[in-house]
């Protein structure tokens, strides 16, 4: 016993100084010069002593500087070659895989102001209020004109598919011709305002393109224009040019690097006897096998909307 009893410590007790905390707290360092502060900067930059630069010796910098040129050499070179094995597998003229052909949406012109949607609204008096239509028009319609279609593209008979499958992938097809004559009344030719100014006015309305997609099955699609909501008598007559339907000679599209100089079909719809100060609301229906037009998600599948105001 009395030899464990030599082992152990015996413990003094705290003076009053020990519980003195403020003797504990870390001393403030002295202030520093502003010249203290920028020698300091300088040996950090360039220590002259041990010939390091920022810390380090130039044999460090230098395996650092080729790490990071070797990783991003390396990773510069694993993306390009995957991108490389991606384009190479890849068919610049069709998609190498693709779900199911979704049935075509419908846009129309003129739309001056994306913005607040397809609205049409002016006064037949005011050239200032209809003339941004009438210039969107002629803006459209300038690779219809006739003598452009007879450089560009064949003449077509019949109401059938044009198909030229029989090519090579990489061959460019032929397009028929869409002659902006054929739009008549609403062509532009011999009334250069579209009917605006007149109280009539001319829209146009075409199907999105979708490569390869084959139209009605075999039927050719056609268009109706209505009035969405409201009383249908505000509208009055509705006139189709050249017609109401979609001919399907224009179809298939090949794409733009194949099919380079195709024009797609067009319908002009005109409103010769709109009832004045009147706000309707006008929808344009695409119709015929595998269309879509009542979608409640997307408004564009098979359809345009549209308000249309005409004054005196």
């Amino acid at each position: 016993m009395e030899v464990e009893q030599e082992g152990l410590v015996e413990h003094q007790p705290l003076e009053q100084d020990d519980l003195n905390f403020e003797k504990w707290k870390p001393k403030p360092k002295p202030k520093r010069t502003l010249h203290e502060k920028i020698d300091d900067l300088k040996t950090y930059l360039w220590n002259a002593e041990t010939k390091e630069f920022m810390g380090r010796s130039g044999k460090s910098w230098s395996l650092i500087l080729l790490f990071y040129s070797a990783l991003y050499i390396f990773l510069a070179a694993m993306f390009a070659g995957g991108m490389c094995c991606l384009m190479w597998s890849i068919s610049p003229y069709a998609p190498t895989y693709n779900d199911r052909v979704m049935p075509p949406g419908m846009t129309m012109f003129p739309h001056v102001d994306v913005a607040h949607g397809f609205d049409i609204a002016f006064n037949a008096s005011d050239r200032s209020s209809w003339r941004k239509y009438a210039k969107a028009l002629e803006a459209h319609l300038k690779p219809y004109d006739d003598g452009v279609q007879d450089r560009r593209n064949i003449n077509c008979e019949g109401n059938t598919y044009f198909k030229q499958e029989d090519l090579e992938e990489s061959a460019e097809r032929k397009a028929c011709q869409f002659k902006r004559s054929w739009l008549g009344e609403c062509s532009g030719l011999k009334d250069k305002d579209f009917g605006y100014s007149k109280g009539k006015p001319c829209i146009l309305v075409k199907m999105n393109r979708i490569l390869g997609y084959l139209p009605g099955q075999g039927t050719p699609v056609n268009v109706t224009c209505g009035v969405k909501k409201g009383s249908t008598e505000g509208l009055g007559e509705v006139q189709f040019f050249p017609g109401n339907i979609f001919n399907l000679r224009y179809y298939p599209y090949y794409g733009k690097l194949r099919h380079v100089n195709y024009s797609s079909p067009l319908v002009a719809v005109r409103f010769p006897s709109v009832q004045y100060d009147t706000q309707l609301h006008v929808q344009c229906k695409l119709n015929g096998k595998g269309i879509i037009n009542d979608s409640p998600t997307d408004r564009f599948l098979g359809s345009v909307s549209f308000t249309l105001e005409v004054g005196a």
